[in-house]
């Protein structure tokens, strides 16, 4: 096996941690959908699998250094929300938790000076900037259009856009 024990056992948690986030992205994406905000909608369905894809990449990393996979449980998203503003806040505190998870698997790797680790690590490092960047900007848009968010949804377009591009 290429790696430790201690960051087989955090990137198995990542695991649980990037499915946790695509369920909790589908409960937004179900609460805009449910408003008839469909271009948030599919925003929010775009991150969850953004964030499923992020799981399989690091699944398949424990396979190819021969580690042993071991998913977690996952908990229950939030289901409800009381307002678009309390939806984008919960996806950005997500996004800001899941870069210090990122973090601490990266000290793991820089502790074990485990080279080829870090450089898996360093493109959700990477990754990372760009989600927060987005939630932040959505989050500022969305707390400035208030009640009127259908002048947001061709907006949210050309942010998902912007997000594929990088």
């Amino acid at each position: 096996m290429l790696i430790s024990k201690e960051l087989e056992a955090a990137i198995n948690a990542q695991i649980g941690n990037e499915l946790g986030a695509s369920h909790q992205y589908l409960s937004i994406a179900a609460y805009f959908e449910g408003r008839s905000l469909r271009e948030f909608g599919k925003f929010f369905f775009a991150q969850s699998e953004e964030e499923r894809e992020h799981a399989l990449k690091f699944l398949n990393y424990l396979l190819e250094v021969g580690a042993e996979v071991k998913i977690p449980a996952i908990a229950a998203p939030k289901p409800t929300f009381d307002s678009a503003e309390e939806a984008v806040q919960a996806a950005l505190t997500w996004e800001k938790e899941v870069t210090r998870q990122i973090y601490g698997l990266v000290e793991i790797a820089l502790k074990d000076k485990d080279y080829i680790s870090q450089n898996f690590l360093n493109w959700y490092v990477k990754e990372q900037l760009e989600e927060i960047s987005s939630m932040e900007t959505l989050l500022a848009l969305v707390k400035m259009a208030g009640s009127n968010l259908l002048m947001l949804e061709p907006r949210l377009h050309e942010l998902r856009e912007e997000e594929d591009e990088d």
